[in-house]
């Protein structure tokens, strides 16, 4: 595992969530799943960080950096898959 330190931050409903989710699951990368409609402090995060935007999935690694929306194949190379 390369990676377990991501923070998905995203809605039940989102197709982009539910395939980064897959993505991640069959690649056996851990991450931490947050439905911002659950609970409203993660859904004013994500608005901070998307400049009052509510991207989703908005995606969070443990060296701070931010993918939004990401395809899988930007996944596969932040995590470091060739």
């Amino acid at each position: 595992m390369k990676d377990s330190n991501i923070k998905i931050y995203g809605t039940d409903w989102c197709s982009d969530c539910i395939r980064a989710k897959s993505f991640l699951d069959e690649n056996q990368i851990q991450y931490d799943w947050f439905n911002i409609e659950l609970d409203d402090n993660l859904l004013n995060y994500v608005l901070k960080v998307n400049n009052g935007k509510r991207i989703v999935p908005t995606i969070v690694f443990n060296d701070g950096s931010i993918l939004l929306e990401p395809t899988n194949k930007q996944l596969a190379e932040k995590i470091g898959f060739n």
